[in-house]
C-alpha cells in the first residue's frame, strides 16, 4: 500500500521546500492530544498542557478532532491557493491565507476526519449538497453530541467559526507556540534549505531521499511513492508539488493529496542516530512470521544463543525439515543472522532488530 504522486510534466521549479509555522502548530497541538505518539516530546507536551489556562484548554477539546487523529489540511491553507506557491513566513500570514480559503474549502477540510468526506478525488462539497451535509451531519453524530453541534454550528455559520478557530490559533501563539517556533524554526529552516541544495544540485530523488526512507522515485515511471498503510493519489503537474518539514511530527509523514489542492509531503526531520524505516511490506513479513506459535518457540531458544536446525529438531520434536521451513520464514523477515561452523550452519535471533520491532509497529501504523 502507499500514496503516489505523479509528477509527469511536473518541472523542477514547481517544487518547493519551505517551512510552516501553522503547520508546526498543527503537529503540535496533536503532540500535545496523542503525548504516546511522541514519546520525545512527553516532557514539553506535559510542561505545556500544565500551563494552559482551563478556558483554552477546553477550546481546544471542542475542535480536536482536527488534529488528534490526524492533521486537517486546514493547517496547510498555502496548498488550496493557485498560485501561492509558498506557507506564510509567520503564523499570521498563514492565518490570513486560511481566511482566503472560500466556506467550502474550509468546511470540506474541517470535516474531513469527524463526517468522511471524500478525500483524494472529485466529491460533492458539503455547503453546496444536501445529501453531502445530511450524510455528513449523520456521520459526525456518532463521535458525540460535542463535535455534532459543532459541526452543525460550523455548516450554518461558517464565517463566525473560522474566525473563532483563527482566534484559537493566535491565543496558542500566545500561550505556547511562540516559545516553541522560535525554539524550532532555524532548524526547520537549516533542513528546508539543505533539501533545496539537493534538489537543485542533485536533483528530486536524493531530495526525496533525504526526506524519508519511507519515500521513493521512480524516474521512468514520474511517480512518487510514499510507503503507508493506506492508498492514495495525486498529480502534481498542474498545482505544483510542497515539500515542508516538521519537528515535532515524527514519526508521523503525511502525504496532503486532497482533490485539488496542491500535493504536499510534510516529513519528520530526521531523529540523531534513528534507524532507518522498515518498509511496511517488511513489517509484514516480519509481524507474521512471529505470530506463528512453533517459530515463537524457535525464537525463545534462538534469543539465547546459535544453535542448528539439527538442535532446534530435536529440542522441539519436530523434522530438520519442518525446522528449515520456519527458520526460512524467519530469515526472509530479516530476523536471524547465522555462522557457519564447519559443515554445520547455526542460527540466533538478531535481538537488535526484535527490539525494534514494537517502535515499528506503532511507526508503521501511524506514519
Amino acid at each position: 500500500m502507499s500514496v503516489t504522486i505523479d509528477i509527469t510534466g511536473l518541472p523542477t521549479d514547481r517544487i518547493t521546500v519551505a517551512i510552516s509555522p501553522l503547520g508546526e502548530l498543527g503537529m503540535a497541538l496533536h503532540a500535545l492530544a496523542e503525548p504516546a505518539h511522541h514519546p520525545a516530546l512527553q516532557g514539553w507536551a506535559t510542561a505545556v498542557s500544565a500551563r494552559l489556562e482551563p478556558g483554552l484548554a477546553d477550546r481546544l477539546c471542542e475542535v480536536d478532532f482536527l488534529w488528534r487523529a490526524t492533521i486537517s489540511d486546514v493547517f496547510l491553507p498555502f496548498a488550496a491557493l493557485p498560485g501561492q506557491s509558498l506557507p506564510g513566513a509567520t503564523l499570521a500570514e498563514e492565518l490570513d491565507l486560511l481566511d482566503k480559503l472560500t466556506d467550502q474549502q474550509f468546511v470540506d477540510a474541517a470535516l474531513e476526519v469527524s463526517c468522511g468526506v471524500s478525500y483524494g478525488r472529485l466529491a460533492p462539497h458539503i455547503l453546496a449538497d444536501a445529501a453531502a451535509r445530511d450524510r455528513a451531519l449523520e456521520l459526525v453524530s456518532a463521535r458525540g453530541p460535542r463535535r455534532a453541534c459543532f459541526a452543525q454550528r460550523l455548516i450554518e455559520d461558517p464565517p463566525r467559526i473560522r474566525a473563532w478557530f483563527r482566534r484559537l490559533m493566535e491565543d496558542c501563539e500566545e500561550a505556547f507556540f511562540a516559545d516553541t517556533w522560535a525554539r524550532l524554526r532555524h532548524q526547520l529552516a537549516a533542513d528546508a534549505r539543505h533539501k533545496a541544495e539537493l534538489l537543485r544540485h542533485k536533483g528530486l530523488g536524493p531530495a526525496l531521499a533525504a526526506t524519508s526512507t519511507a519515500v521513493s522515485l521512480d524516474e521512468e515511471a514520474g511517480r512518487i511513492s510514499v510507503d503507508k498503510l493506506t492508498v492514495g493519489h495525486a498529480r502534481a503537474a498542474e498545482s505544483g508539488l510542497a515539500l515542508v518539514p516538521t519537528s515535532l511530527g515524527g514519526p508521523h509523514l503525511l502525504v496532503l493529496h486532497r482533490h485539488g489542492w496542491r500535493p504536499v509531503l510534510h516529513y519528520p526531520l530526521a531523529a540523531s542516530g534513528m534507524a532507518a524505516l522498515s518498509s511496511v511490506d517488511l513489517l509484514s513479513r516480519r509481524m507474521a512470521a512471529l505470530a506463528h506459535p512453533v517459530r515463537m518457540r524457535l525464537c525463545r531458544y534462538l534469543a539465547r544463543g546459535p544453535y542448528t536446525t539439527g538442535e532446534l529438531a530435536d529440542a522441539h520434536g519436530l523434522t530438520p525439515p519442518e525446522v528449515s521451513r520456519h527458520l526460512a520464514s524467519l530469515r526472509k523477515a530479516g530476523l536471524l543472522t547465522t555462522q557457519r561452523r564447519g559443515r554445520y550452519v547455526q542460527y540466533q535471533l538478531d535481538l537488535g532488530v526484535v527490539a525494534r520491532l514494537g517502535g515499528e509497529f506503532i511507526e508503521g501504523v501511524l506514519r
